[in-house]
Order: structure tokens, then sequence, then C-alpha cells
């Protein structure tokens, strides 16, 4: 273990300093959570303030989707190639700046150009505290700590929702934005000064003082320094965007993303749509915002608990039990509800089981890529997913506006998203799972 940084942080229980760092990775989630659904909580307002109808509204409703997918994808592999730290803080200046501008808005266009460019920034971001919340945890608290970093979105959505709710009682869209660009801003001085760059960055990478770094990086964490690094291997030497896409990696990249990708349309259905329909029942702009709040207290809840079921039954089986639960929770949604108490019951039993097989996406991710494309593995998948997740606002917006199909309808046809990802995850093989 002397001379290996990955087995140190491996074995050694968990200082405070990496809880810290951990903690700050499942805070950006959180953020990520309220500016990825900064816009559903507008989105009643929006549509009031310039009468435009649910086909076009779905279409801006994706364009921070489509945003973190090419951000993703992008940025999961600068944080690579660059590193992850350096990668967070340029998602979270890209972040402030679209956030911000989305304020200035004067029409459907603007909006849409500026949540693409959020969502570059949040693509990016994810990808990249993914690796960090894995390279920084030992095996012992690793599932936990992913289990956290992954739940901090709908933490982050809940928190963000009900300031959101207060904030709209002002009958303006644009402070929700406001309110974003703010929050994001203010994490860019944390991550400098607390989050150093992973040492598994480095050694993978090996730059000509990759001793001197890493030993920096483990004296932040308050661990003890190495003497010497392993040698260096082929795959370390080289690393390659493209080796997720090479025999050894191609159908476990295949699965995760096309699984992830089809549950990520069930998934934003309801964390897009549920206010719209919600306020279309006649509710006002705070009651519909605060079921998407309860969507999100299920989704927290559903993935603190799933953290525990992974530690005793691995990935897997636990996350496609979670995938069918989820698939018939959405399609219950559709039968709607005659009261707030009941849309907020109905959407906290789809965010408990669908958040919570988000959850074991995210473990599969970690441990079906190996670190020297950890972050672009993952990105890759959760880009891929989103740009293919970016059709479930359009597709839902089409089924009702074009289509004429009911509520009922539309839900079950969005709920069989998650059923391909069961199948999906089943035929994908995990290591000592």
């Amino acid at each position: 273990m002397a001379n290996d940084p990955r087995a140190l942080i491996d074995h050694t229980t968990m200082t405070s300093r990496q809880w810290i760092a951990v903690i700050l990775m499942i805070a950006l989630n959180a953020l990520d959570g309220f500016d990825v659904l900064s816009i559903a909580f507008a989105a009643p307002g929006i549509a009031k303030e310039w009468g435009i109808g649910r086909d076009a509204l779905g279409v801006v409703l994706a364009m921070e989707l489509v945003g973190m997918g090419f951000g993703s994808i992008l940025l999961g592999g600068a944080a690579d190639r660059f590193g992850r730290r350096v990668t967070v803080l340029g998602c979270l200046t890209v972040m402030s700046i679209g956030m911000y501008m989305a304020t200035t808005s004067g029409n459907l266009t603007e909006l849409g150009v500026w949540r693409f460019i959020t969502g570059l920034g949040i693509g990016g971001m994810l990808a990249a505290i993914n690796a960090v919340t894995a390279e920084l945890s030992s095996l012992k608290g690793r599932s936990i700590a992913m289990s956290l970093m992954v739940i901090g979105y709908p933490i982050g959505a809940t928190v963000g929702g009900i300031i959101a709710g207060m904030l709209l009682k002002s009958g303006d869209w644009r402070l929700v934005f406001e309110f974003g660009a703010i929050a994001t801003v203010a994490f860019i001085p944390l991550v400098w000064f607390l989050v150093p760059e992973t040492p598994d960055y480095y050694l993978t990478r090996r730059p000509a003082d990759a001793l001197a770094r890493i030993n920096k990086s483990l004296a932040t964490l308050r661990l003890p320094a190495v003497d010497s690094l392993p040698p260096v291997t082929p795959q370390v030497e080289k690393p390659s965007v493209f080796d997720i896409l090479k025999p050894g990696l191609l159908r476990t990249t295949m699965l995760l993303t096309i699984g992830y990708s089809f549950h990520a349309i069930t998934f934003y259905y309801i964390l897009k749509w549920s206010p719209k329909i919600v306020a279309d029942f006649g509710y006002s702009q705070p009651e519909a915002a605060s079921v998407l709040v309860w969507a999100n207290i299920g989704g927290a809840t559903g993935g603190a608990l799933f953290g525990f079921l992974m530690h005793r039954f691995g990935i897997k089986a636990p996350t496609i039990a979670m995938l069918l639960l989820g698939a018939a929770a959405v399609a219950l949604f559709g039968l709607g509800s005659q009261t707030l108490e009941g849309w907020r019951l109905a959407v906290f039993c789809t965010g408990f089981t669908t958040n919570a097989a988000i959850v074991g996406f995210y473990s599969a991710f970690a441990k079906g890529f190996p670190a020297h494309v950890r972050a672009t593995g993952t990105g890759f998948a959760i880009g891929a997913g989103r740009i293919g997740a970016a059709g479930s606002p359009i597709l839902t917006g089409v089924l009702f506006q074009q289509g004429g199909i009911s509520l009922l309808g539309v839900s079950i046809i969005m709920a069989c998203g998650s059923v391909v990802a069961a199948v999906m995850l089943g035929m994908l093989k995990l290591r000592n799972d």
C-alpha cells in the first residue's frame, strides 16, 4: 500500500476532509437538481406570460437536457483529460452565466439558448462529480457516498422548489433563475479551496511531477503520503476516450447508455411536466410547484434507502426492481387526483422509485467503467441518455397537444421507458455483483 494511493484511499477509514469533499459533491448535485428543474418551476408562469401551447413549452423544457447531453459527452471527457477539479470549476462558471442570462430572455428562442448553455455546464458537472465521489471514497464508504451524492439531486430540487414557491408568489418567474445564478456562483470558491484533484486522476495521467501532486492531494485529504508510485501499465499510459467503445467495454457502455436513456424518458416526464399538469387542473403556480417538491422528497427518500439495499444485495437486482415499480407508479400517476394531497402522494411514489433507480445507474457507472475512462464513460452514458431524455418533454407535449391522448394514456406510454431500462440492466454483467 505504501506506493499505491488508490489502495490507500480504498482501505483507510475516510477522514473528515474526504467527507467534506464528498459533501460538496452532494451539494453540487443538489445545485444541479435545482438548476435543471428551475424551468419546470417557472413553466406555468412562462406559458401564461407568453401565451404558448404545450407543444412549444415542451421544446423549451427539453433544451437544458439537450445541453446536458452534449456537456456530459464533451466535458466528461475533459474531466479525464484535464482533471476533475478544473472541470467542475469550469462547469460552475458556464452554469452561472446561463442561469443569469435566462433572466434577460424576451422570447422562447432566447430562453432556449440560455437553457442549452446552462445544460452544457450541468452535464459536464455530473460526470465529474460522479468520478470525484467514487475516487475520494473508501471501499467501505463508497456505496453510501455514491447514494448520498445521487440523492443530492432531489434534495436540491426539494429545497429549491420550496424557495421557488416563495419567489413565484411575486408572479415573476425570472426570480427563480436569479436565485439559481447566485447559488451557483457561491459554490466556486468552496470547490476552489476545499476539493483537491483526485490522486486517481494523477496516477492515471502520470504528469512529470505526479508523485508530488498526489502527495499534495493526500495531504489535503489528511492522508499519509506515498513514497513511490506503482509501475505504469499500457492501459494507464495512453488512456483514450474511445476505450469505452472497444470490445472489452462496448457491451457495458451500450447497455448502460441505452438503459439510462430510456429510464430518463420516464424520469423526466414527471419532473418536467407535473407542475404544468397539476396547474391545468386549476391549481395556482405555487401549489403546482409544491407537487414537484413532493416528487423530489420522494426521490431523496428513495435514494437514501436504496443505498442500504445496494450495500446488502448489490446493484443490479434492486435497481431492476425499482425500475419496474417506478413504471407502475408513473402509470398510476395518470389516474389523476381530486385533491392536491392526492397529487402529492402520487408524485412522491414516482419520485421514490424512479430516483432509487437513478442511484443504481450511477453506482453501475462507477463500477462498470475503469478509472482511466470513468468520467468519460459516465459522461457518455449520461450524455447520450440526456439527449434521449430531451425527447421526453417534447414527446409528452406532442402527445397532449397533437395526439389528443388522455393523461392516463400519456402516462402509460411514458412509463414504458423504465421497463426497457430494466431489460437492458438485466443483460448487464457487473463484476462481483
